[in-house]
């Protein structure tokens, strides 16, 4: 494990982010700024982004032991989670999520801010597990969940804290391809190899005005989610 959980590798025109922090990558305060930081270096590039994260597993989520202690920490780390997922969303160029394993709570929901996402077929589950802890679904995760998954899975995953497969998850709009654990960022790099050949202007034009009511919605979510940690801070 290196002195920081997130590695980043620029090759052409695509720039490999690598979450590793030698566990299960909890969404912590150090790998949210570890992100935002390679997110920043991949804008200055004009790079075409692949999100990846360690073998077996992309994210369980944010890091409880941060979050059960409460206080300005957890309310930074939640803000900063779903500002990052808001960022990827309108994201200046192409994002590919080459989902490694298991992906939990905030690490689904940074598997759906990706515009093409690439799964690890195997005994591997993708959930938002809040209502199944005790949580209600935050209105930024709610917004993130609805712009992508059909209707049906919304509300399994969403109100029923359903686990998916990998390959019921492709149906369910979590992923665009599941494949082999061996060929995951492979193929997610050869997607963003070809991705890299788009007019990346347009791409970016495109994005904000297709995705412009979720991002809408979702920025208002955060707001709101912001107002209500604020007053348990």
């Amino acid at each position: 494990m290196t002195s920081s959980p997130v590695t980043y590798a620029l090759d052409g025109s695509v720039a490999s982010i690598v979450m590793d922090d030698g566990k299960v990558n909890v969404l912590s305060p150090a790998m949210l700024g570890a992100l935002d930081d390679a997110f920043d270096r991949a804008e200055a590039d004009g790079a075409v982004v692949v999100l990846e994260g360690r073998v077996g597993i992309f994210s369980a989520g944010f890091d409880l032991k941060v979050l059960r202690g409460g206080g300005r920490e957890a309310v930074g780390m939640l803000q900063s989670g779903f500002r990052l997922a808001e960022r990827m969303l309108s994201f200046p160029t192409p994002v590919v999520i080459a989902c490694t394993g298991h992906a939990v709570a905030m690490g689904v929901f940074l598997l759906l801010s990706g515009d093409y996402r690439v799964g690890a077929t195997g005994p591997f589950r993708i959930t938002a597990n809040e209502v199944a802890i005790g949580l209600t679904m935050p209105r930024a995760a709610v917004e993130i969940c609805r712009q992508r998954l059909t209707p049906a899975a919304f509300n399994r995953a969403v109100l029923l804290a359903e686990p998916f497969s990998p390959e019921d998850a492709a149906a369910a709009g979590f992923l665009d391809r599941a494949a082999p654990p061996d060929d995951v960022v492979k193929t997610a790099r050869e997607v963003a190899v070809q991705l890299a050949g788009l007019d990346l202007a347009a791409h970016a034009a495109s994005k904000l005005r297709a995705r412009a009511p979720a991002l809408t919605a979702l920025r208002a979510g955060i707001e709101a989610d912001d107002v209500e940690l604020e007053g348990m801070a």
